[in-house]
């Protein structure tokens, strides 16, 4: 199994989450985050005072499949969230040892 978490701006949420439901991922957990890359912020002025913006926000997508649909998985979100603009974000791919649905107690592949 593997933990897709990508960080994407938040105007391609309802993209991502069509290609996802595209190849047939279930669920996934979004969250708001903010952070900087080479974006690197901008000067915005307020009652006259100018004051340096420097985390973005961004949307975090939290995804767990079956490692043989990964791959799948990472490429239908780059294609969903890209813009071709620097500041797209980035996709993290790590491996999972188990995961447990609280509800059942089902193990594994069958939890997810």
């Amino acid at each position: 199994m593997k933990k897709i978490e990508a960080v994407i701006k938040p105007g391609k949420l309802d993209d991502v989450k069509e290609a996802l439901h595209g190849i047939g991922v279930q669920g996934m957990t979004v969250s708001e985050v903010r952070g900087f890359g080479r974006q690197k912020g901008h000067k915005e002025i307020y009652r006259g005072a100018e004051y340096v913006v420097d985390f973005q926000p961004k949307l975090l997508v939290e995804v767990v499949v079956r490692g043989d649909i990964s791959e799948r998985v990472v490429k239908a979100i780059s294609q969903a969230a890209n813009t071709g603009k620097i500041g797209d974000g980035k996709i993290f791919v790590r491996g999972l040892e188990d995961v447990i649905r609280i509800r059942t107690g089902e193990h594994g592949e069958a939890a997810v």
